[in-house]
């Protein structure tokens, strides 16, 4: 039976498509290309690495959407550098990336670059932040609001921003929430950090709070502002002051109860 033919008008559109031995693939960039993952790798002397990067070169240079790649030809004069180096070393010279200056510097350069992003990340985390207790300060909600990690930077950016002057009202929430554990405070790894963030009247007002607490539980927390006064003023005697009281009632310290402040609603922010 003689096959049928399709009409012209309804033939298929033949694909033009190109060999798959000669079709372009998108470039990707190989490992060898970063210096930090080039890290650990080693060859020996030779050009034999230049070989397959020179070809996959030249093929990008002939395809117009891979032409203005700049990956390739960098990754080409890196073997080319790494082989002129060998070339110039004695015979059996084995590369390693530990004592290439230009690898090194590079790593350096990268290592750098992420310290200040990392920094730019915190120096904005913290100036939200400070904005956001401000408005808290202004609601008159400060002390009902429970601190972050961090927040010990927070304060010195509100001290800053008020030409140095301490702030009374930002001292006394935290010297309440650290003695009170609350937030972040609850780790025991915070409280001992605090004590190289925050400044000695925080500390002494801290540690007056946690003891006056445990031997007056129901203390108000207006009968406990006399303590803000004494920390700013003398925060080597309320240190002192509070260690003194640890021995009273020959009991040791122990976790205290929230200071009347603090048995106040806390508001997570």
């Amino acid at each position: 039976m003689a096959a049928r033919r399709r009409h012209p008008s309804t033939a298929r559109p033949a694909r033009c498509l190109a060999p798959r031995a000669g079709r372009p693939r998108p470039h990707r960039p190989s490992r060898r290309t970063a210096p930090g993952e080039r890290h650990g790798r080693r060859c020996h002397r030779g050009g034999p690495r230049c070989r397959p990067v020179r070809f996959d070169a030249r093929q990008a240079s002939r395809h117009e959407d891979l032409a203005d790649d700049a990956r390739g030809p960098t990754e080409l004069a890196e073997w080319e550098r790494i082989d002129q180096l060998l070339a110039a070393a004695p015979a059996g010279t084995v590369y390693d990336p530990d004592s290439d200056d230009v690898v090194q510097a590079e790593l350096a350069a990268d290592a750098a670059a992420a310290a200040r992003e990392a920094e730019l990340r915190e120096a904005m985390r913290i100036t939200a932040r400070a904005d956001g207790l401000q408005a808290l300060r202004e609601l008159g909600t400060l002390e009902r609001t429970e601190p972050r990690d961090g927040d010990e930077a927070v304060r010195d950016e509100l001290t800053r921003r008020a030409g140095g002057y301490v702030q009374a009202d930002v001292d006394a929430w935290l010297a309440h929430v650290l003695a009170a554990h609350l937030g972040h405070y609850r780790d025991p790894a915070a409280r001992e950090e605090a004590t190289g963030l925050l400044t000695p009247p925080v500390l002494a007002h801290a540690a007056l709070l946690a003891e006056l607490a445990r031997l007056a539980p129901g203390a108000d927390v207006d009968e406990l502002a006399f303590t803000a006064r004494i920390a700013s003023t003398e925060p080597e005697a309320a240190g002192a002051l509070a260690a003194f009281l640890t021995r009273v009632e020959g009991t040791q310290a122990v976790d205290p109860p929230a200071p009347a402040s603090s048995r106040r609603e806390i508001m997570p922010t």
